[in-house]
Formats: structure tokens, C-alpha cells, sequence
């Protein structure tokens, strides 16, 4: 029996493709950098920028000292860049993922949400009008961990109280998730609903046949 059902963050609950994006080669292009020199060097901090080990603007001073072109002004212009972005993102139309996990707490469901985040996605996350309609949230900058690592995912149901094979997990597919859900006894149902805005080279994820497939947030209980 399902009694939580816990979602992945982006391309699921938001998508960072509406509106305005500022990916590796929207960064070197405003700084005149080669986008493959900064793309790799910015790619070095990723791991840290998700577990918590630095801010957004740390990992883009170091990103910008290995490159030897550092400057508070670059570091500023890629903070404030971001941050337009995530505001596209969270002040999108998000009254479907707002109806959707409002449905699930009126029909007695707990919610979770794992996502994987750096410190500007963080706090956007938790001023977003999602928030309150999530049990529990566990975000890898937080508490240092990241998916696909199955402690990230027991922590959730942990501070949930259920069991994983009570939990339905909801995502795009990023991340290796569904298969470390599953491996853990969820049920993982692959988010397809943004899928066609997605054009970041390894976002999005494939469509995955092995998995049941959500096309539209309102029949999410058709696979409860």
C-alpha cells in the first residue's frame, strides 16, 4: 500500500527551462570565455556545489581563478544571472504541481521531496509555494549527500516513517533515481510532462521504457 509519495524537484515539480536559462555556455558567453575551458573547469565544482561543500558563488570564484580570469564583477554577473533564472522558475504557473500535491495530503498521502540542489536552488525551493505542501524535503546541499546514493532516499522515508516499498518516487529520470528508488523497493514513475522543453545537452533524461511514464500531473493517481 502507498502511503508517501516522494518527488524529485526539477523537471518534475519545476521545470528550469521555463523562462529565462543560464547554463555553463550562457556563463562563458557573457565572459568572453571558451564555453569548453569553462564548462570543464565549472563541471570540477559540481560535486561540492551539490553537497553543501560551497556556495554558488564560491564554486564560481574558483571555477574563475582556475581559468585565471577572476573578478567579484564575473562572480556577480553569474549570481544575479542564476538567480533570474530560478525566479522564471518558481514564479512559473505552478498551480498543477500546487493541485497535485495538495490532492495527495487531502487524500491522506504523505509527501516527500529529494533533490538535488545547489545553494541558490536551495533557498529558492524553500521560498517557493510548493514548500508547504511538502512532509519532508531532503535536499543534497543540505545534508550533504546526493543522488543516486541510497542514503539520500532512506533518510526521506525515514523521517517520513515508511517503509520504501510504501513510497511511490516521482522524477524525470536525472540523477540515476529511478533505478536507485526501485533498487530500495519504491515504485518509480518517470516524469515525462516537461520533457519536451528540455535542451540542455544531458537534460533531459531519456525516456526510460522500463518504468511507467506520467505525462500529465493530474493522473498521478492512476498509478497509486
Amino acid at each position: 500500500m502507498i502511503k508517501a509519495v516522494i518527488f524529485d524537484m526539477f523537471e518534475t515539480l519545476a521545470s528550469l527551462f521555463e523562462g529565462r536559462t543560464y547554463f555553463s555556455e550562457d556563463i562563458a558567453f557573457d565572459l568572453g570565455l571558451p564555453h569548453d575551458a569553462f564548462r570543464a573547469a565549472w563541471h570540477l565544482t559540481e560535486e561540492d556545489r551539490t553537497i553543501g561543500k560551497c556556495t554558488i558563488a564560491e564554486a564560481a570564484a574558483l571555477t574563475l581563478k582556475r581559468l585565471g580570469t577572476y573578478s567579484k564583477e564575473s562572480v556577480s554577473l553569474i549570481e544575479q544571472k542564476r538567480k533570474e533564472n530560478l525566479s522564471d522558475t518558481f514564479q512559473a504557473d505552478l498551480s498543477e504541481s500546487v493541485a497535485m500535491l495538495k490532492k495527495l495530503k487531502d487524500h491522506g498521502l504523505l509527501t516527500g521531496l529529494i533533490s538535488n540542489c545547489y545553494s541558490d536552488e536551495r533557498d529558492m525551493i524553500r521560498e517557493s509555494v510548493l514548500y508547504p505542501y511538502i512532509d519532508v524535503p531532503v535536499l543534497s546541499y543540505e545534508c550533504g549527500i546526493c543522488k543516486p546514493d541510497a542514503r539520500i532516499f532512506l533518510d526521506c522515508t525515514q523521517k517520513l516513517g515508511v517503509l520504501p516499498s510504501e513510497c511511490l518516487y516521482v522524477g524525470d529520470g536525472g540523477s540515476g533515481e529511478l533505478p536507485a528508488a526501485e533498487a530500495l523497493g519504491m515504485k518509480p514513475l518517470q516524469a515525462l510532462y516537461y520533457h519536451h522543453l528540455a535542451f540542455e545537452p544531458h537534460i533531459p533524461c531519456d525516456v526510460l521504457p522500463q518504468y511507467e511514464h506520467l505525462y500529465a500531473r493530474a493522473k498521478l493517481f492512476d498509478h497509486l
